[in-house]
């Protein structure tokens, strides 16, 4: 599923991203980033509600093309700099993680490491 529709599955506004047609197959929901960081990598995005550099960080190391901020999180602008200069799409939506794994889900979106 390419981003773009992500963002309208999430009611989300896109707050960086130059490619919004990257494909993503699975999806990882946690604020907990040494959680993150024991989850399968590829086309993979992330949906926390921890607004520090180090989402962006265990996404770059992780290769996750996107980060999506629920809860009504909003990253710093330094935060959308260094996703944008590593080319990792960002999102925020209002909705609760649980909410916006869910729909994730329903429309195809995998969890876990198949």
């Amino acid at each position: 599923m390419q981003i773009s529709e992500i963002a309208k599955i999430l009611e989300a506004k896109v707050l960086c991203g130059q490619d919004l047609s990257l494909e993503i197959h699975r999806a990882c929901g946690s604020d907990m980033m040494s959680d993150v960081l024991a989850y399968v990598k590829d086309h993979s995005m992330l949906l926390t509600g921890l607004v520090n550099p180090q989402a962006i960080r265990t996404a770059e190391m992780l290769d996750m093309r996107c980060v999506a901020f629920v809860r009504g999180k909003q990253p710093s602008q330094a935060m959308l700099d260094l996703a944008d200069e590593l080319g990792i799409a960002v999102l925020a939506t209002d909705m609760l993680m649980f909410t916006a794994c869910g729909r994730l889900y329903a429309a195809g979106i995998s969890g876990g490491s198949n």
